[in-house]
């Protein structure tokens, strides 16, 4: 699947916040997001993800004949996990009750691929900062995405917690997932990314 954006004007109080003439996305890349803090980085993630629309512009999906259109084919992960008031089980199988799909050996993959089987009956609100992160990350993987956009992961969190979600990113791409990852700096997670884009100065440098 290949995300494309063209002719995107956003702008915010009447401010232009930022212009994107084209950007082109392709799944299975890993992209680290540059920017300062107000840049406009969570912004831009959710007109990629169709959570916003641009001010002005549009945002194409483009799928090969062998992919699958779906709706959550590019999900957004919120800096700040939002997760549902239930065990962590539940929170994982949400995504795919509102699909009509019943898939338990899918969310037993996806709990044991974010290391949470052991503690899968737990409330949610119980859960560590590393432990929310791992959740969304495997809440997103059981609806197939092929594209996922993750806000700060890295914000607040320890290095074994870090390292676990590298580890989980790593083998998302080993699954042809792309990700982009934005942060206002380097981390233990984006060194692993291919490929920068920079927003700064309202104006967006891929390279």
């Amino acid at each position: 699947m290949r995300l494309r954006l063209s002719n995107i004007h956003q702008s915010f109080a009447g401010q232009t916040l930022f212009t994107i003439p084209s950007l082109t996305l392709e799944s299975g890349l890993a992209v680290h997001l540059h920017g300062a803090n107000g840049s406009g980085k969570s912004t831009l993630m959710k007109i990629i993800a169709g959570l916003q629309r641009p001010t002005l512009g549009r945002v194409e999906r483009l799928f090969e004949v062998s992919e699958k259109d779906n709706r959550q084919a590019v999900i957004y992960l919120h800096q700040q996990a939002y997760l549902f008031d239930t065990h962590v089980r539940a929170n994982v199988e949400y995504g795919l009750k509102l699909r009509g799909e019943r898939n338990p050996a899918k969310v037993d993959e996806a709990l044991a691929w974010a290391h949470l089987e052991q503690i899968q009956h737990r409330a949610a609100h119980h859960l560590s900062g590393g432990e929310r992160q791992r959740l969304a990350l495997a809440r997103a993987l059981v609806l197939d995405p092929q594209i996922v956009l993750l806000d700060e992961p890295g914000s607040n969190l320890d290095m074994t917690s870090m390292e676990r979600i590298r580890q989980m990113l790593a083998e998302l791409r080993d699954k042809g997932t792309g990700y982009v990852l934005a942060s206002h700096q380097q981390n233990l997670l984006s060194q692993d990314c291919d490929h920068n884009w920079y927003l700064r100065q309202g104006q967006l440098v891929a390279e």
